[in-house]
C-alpha cells in the first residue's frame, strides 16, 4: 500500500479532526489518483468525491459502566482484592466515628424511652460511649447484659 502521509495529514487538516481517523479508499483504481493530490485543493476534490471520509468516533461503552456500577450497589466488586489503600483513605476515621456514635446514642436513647435504663445509668452509659467505650450498638447491648439491666429488652 502506498504512502498517504501527507494527504492523510492535509485531510485532517481540512476536516478537522486527527489523522488516525481518516479513511482513505483502498481501491487500487484510485491508488494513484491519491498519491498525486498534494494540496489543499486536490485533496478537498478527493474528499467530495468520497475517496477520503473521517471515521466516526469511537467511545467507551457506558453500558458496560452501568453494569459495574449496579453491581458494585448490591455490594459485588468490593472484596478485599479490589481495595487500595488503607481503610481511612477509603471511609475518613471521623466520618466512621459519626456514624457510630450516633448509632449508640440512638439506641441509648431508645432504651431510655422504654424505660430499660434509668437516668443516672443512661447518663454513665452516654458518658462511656464519648469515650470510646462501646465499638458498636451490639457492643453496648452486650455490656448492659453483662451489668445485668438488660434481661432481653427488644432491639432499636
Amino acid at each position: 500500500m502506498p504512502d498517504y502521509s501527507i494527504q492523510r495529514r492535509l485531510a485532517a487538516e481540512i476536516l478537522g479532526v486527527g489523522e488516525s481517523r481518516i479513511w482513505i479508499s483502498p481501491d487500487p483504481e484510485h491508488e494513484e489518483e491519491i498519491s498525486q493530490a498534494v494540496t489543499r485543493n486536490d485533496v478537498r476534490r478527493l474528499i467530495v468525491r468520497g475517496l477520503i471520509k473521517v471515521k466516526p468516533e469511537k467511545g467507551n461503552s457506558h453500558t458496560r459502566w452501568l453494569d459495574r456500577k449496579r453491581a458494585r450497589s448490591e455490594g459485588k466488586r468490593r472484596g478485599h482484592g479490589r481495595r487500595k489503600g488503607a481503610l481511612d483513605a477509603r471511609v475518613d476515621s471521623r466520618e466512621r466515628w459519626i456514624a457510630t456514635i450516633r448509632k449508640i446514642r440512638r439506641t441509648l436513647k431508645w432504651l431510655r424511652d422504654r424505660g430499660v435504663l434509668d437516668r443516672r445509668l443512661y447518663r454513665k452509659l452516654y458518658r462511656k460511649a464519648k469515650g470510646g467505650a462501646f465499638k458498636s450498638t451490639s457492643d453496648l447491648r452486650r455490656y448492659i447484659a453483662e451489668i445485668g439491666v438488660l434481661k432481653g429488652g427488644g432491639s432499636g
